[in-house]
């Protein structure tokens, strides 16, 4: 296995540890607290030193982690990237019997997925679930890894126009087979009180999730390729959270930001449109002594990196490209740009990104959408709405945005690694 391999098979095992957002974030406090990071409450006063890392988390789908440089530092150097994907979320009572015979869950869309890359797929359902403890309410994390369901198709043979386009009723097409009513079976919170160490009777909410139970694989010729649920945007959160990990800083406070609800608008108090950033690094330099104006000026020296994953050129459409921005996997960190600002990028904060990544000697390579199809927009521009310091949009290419299942560049990873090095160490 080469370099570029190891460091995709750890991220794919990353994502496997990743079936929810929840579980993202507990991933990342284990990994910070074995490197000695310290974990701080929001609602506990922060006490800080030069030389030491600390990260907090809100909502349990949300993390900022920083560390502090020995000496008096110019400002900040963030990564934000956003750990949730679009899924189906299960709801309230959730088991609807069908003819006395067939049991199938209630869900609702979580962002906009590619909803037939979901169908006749082994799934699963993860999440959290909070309970009554004996000092109040208490939240554990649960994965149901040994249920599975899917979400069948209609045969061809009752729909003769299914490869003709089809539009698909949430409510009716996408909902999962669980279980036979007539061969009897535990309820969903059943298995879920179960994973949780509970009775289902002390369950008094979830946020619980489907995801697919596809692991993470290479392929194509020489293994060019990787293919795994969730790539968007965990491939990001795996590159940053590594480097910034790996790195000492020596002039600037750094910092790794991981939000939730990006794929349904940031809008959330754990999204990147809180204040949980602004806060964050409010609070630091709180911690550091630091007055108003001098908390204001470091922000104006500060710079944002929003790493979000881009569209490659795809092999079999490569017509809905832009005619002269034309990423493609293993070819290096994408540099986005849009007129309209969906993408924070601009003249100098593009430069910088570019001499980042040729002071890493990895490759890069610039996106914009076609000027006559709609594209989608990221946490960059909605974060520094909040922070404003200067910020670049960027991502690793990859194919089937929003599939259940997604294709990147088995080099790529390593690229954004060893390029979030180079930002982390400046």
């Amino acid at each position: 296995m080469n370099e570029y391999q190891k460091y995709s098979r750890d991220m794919m095992d990353f994502i496997e540890k990743s079936p929810t957002c929840y579980h993202a974030v507990a991933a990342l406090k284990e990994a910070l607290k074995e490197q000695g990071f310290q974990e701080l409450e929001e609602t506990a006063h922060w006490s800080l030193d030069g030389g030491k890392g600390y990260f907090a988390t809100r909502n349990d789908s949300s993390l900022i982690a920083f560390r502090i440089p020995e000496h008096l530092s110019q400002g900040f150097h963030i990564v934000a990237s956003h750990c949730d994907s679009p899924s189906f979320k299960i709801k309230e009572s959730p088991e609807m019997t069908v003819e006395n015979h067939y049991v199938k869950l209630n869900t609702e869309r979580y962002g906009g997925m590619i909803l037939y890359s979901w169908m006749d797929r082994a799934l699963s359902v993860a999440g959290r679930v909070v309970v009554r403890g004996e000092a109040g309410l208490e939240t554990r994390l649960v994965n149901l890894e040994g249920s599975t369901m899917v979400i069948p198709s209609v045969a061809i043979h009752m729909n003769r126009d299914a490869n003709k386009g089809m539009e698909f009723n949430p409510q009716v097409d996408m909902l999962p087979l669980y279980g036979d009513r007539t061969k009897g079976g535990k309820t969903l919170l059943e298995h879920a009180a179960e994973a949780a160490g509970v009775e289902q009777k002390d369950i008094l909410g979830h946020d619980l999730f489907l995801y697919v139970k596809d692991k993470g694989r290479f392929y194509g010729e020489n293994d060019a390729f990787v293919l795994s649920p969730r790539l968007d945007d965990l491939q990001c959160v795996y590159a940053s959270s590594k480097a910034f990990m790996e790195t000492r800083p020596e002039q600037y406070i750094t910092v790794c930001a991981v939000f939730d609800n990006e794929e349904v608008g940031s809008s959330t108090r754990q999204g990147a449109d809180s204040t949980f950033l602004e806060d964050t690094l409010w609070r630091i330099g709180e911690g550091l002594g630091w007055n108003r104006s001098e908390f204001l000026r470091r922000i104006a020296g500060s710079f944002l990196i929003s790493a979000d994953n881009a569209h490659g050129v795809h092999p079999n459409h490569p017509e809905k490209a832009d005619p002269t921005n034309r990423p493609y996997l293993n070819q290096g960190i994408v540099i986005k740009f849009h007129g309209s600002q969906k993408y924070a990028t601009d003249a100098v904060s593009g430069a910088k990104m570019k001499m980042i990544c040729e002071e890493a000697e990895v490759p890069w390579q610039t996106y914009a959408n076609r000027s006559d199809i709609l594209g989608g927009s990221t946490l960059g521009n909605i974060s520094t709405a909040h922070v404003s310091v200067a910020s670049v949009d960027i991502g690793l290419p990859q194919l089937a945005m929003h599939s259940a299942v997604e294709t990147a560049g088995v080099k790529d990873t390593k690229y954004a690694v060893e390029a979030f090095r180079v930002f982390f160490g400046e």
